[in-house]
């Protein structure tokens, strides 16, 4: 029985382990604010992976996130079908700049509230509720997604 309830614990513990959050094949960054406050993140670039972002995670460490990326300028909406977790999202425009946040609660049932930046933005950075406001980071403050180990 003792042996049953430890293997049972440690697959509970690898499941929600940083490395069983999110997909293994997407790219992954960092997201530098203001120049010091760094989150790393994976980068959600196609719509496959923009549609499905943080969706059934469980757990995000204390300094992980998603960068969604778009090709150019848009005004998508965020929301939060089928996320288990509280998020905040900034929304970086064209010239780097933060343009908004946003604080997210999960949602599980329709019709789900939608969360809009200020103005068109070409990346949207998700992490744990309140990250941003915890960093200082507000609208007018510089971003920059460096990809790779970052």
């Amino acid at each position: 029985m003792v042996r049953w309830l430890s293997i049972t614990l440690l697959l509970l513990i690898a499941c929600s382990s940083h490395t069983g959050t999110q997909p293994a094949s997407m790219a992954q960054g960092s997201v530098v604010f203001g120049g010091t406050d760094r989150l790393h993140v994976r980068i959600a670039e196609t719509e496959q992976e923009r549609q499905t972002g943080l969706m059934n995670v469980m757990a995000l460490a204390p300094d992980d996130g998603m960068a969604f990326v778009f090709d150019g300028p848009v005004t998508t909406s965020f929301w939060m079908r089928d996320t288990l977790i509280p998020l905040s999202v900034a929304f970086v425009g064209q010239d780097g700049r933060v343009v908004s946040t946003s604080d997210m609660q999960p949602c599980e049932a329709d019709p789900c509230p939608t969360y809009a930046a200020s103005e068109p933005y070409t990346l949207a950075v998700e992490a744990n509720l309140g990250w941003f406001a915890d960093h200082g980071i507000a609208a007018g403050d510089r971003a920059r997604l460096e990809r790779g180990d970052g």
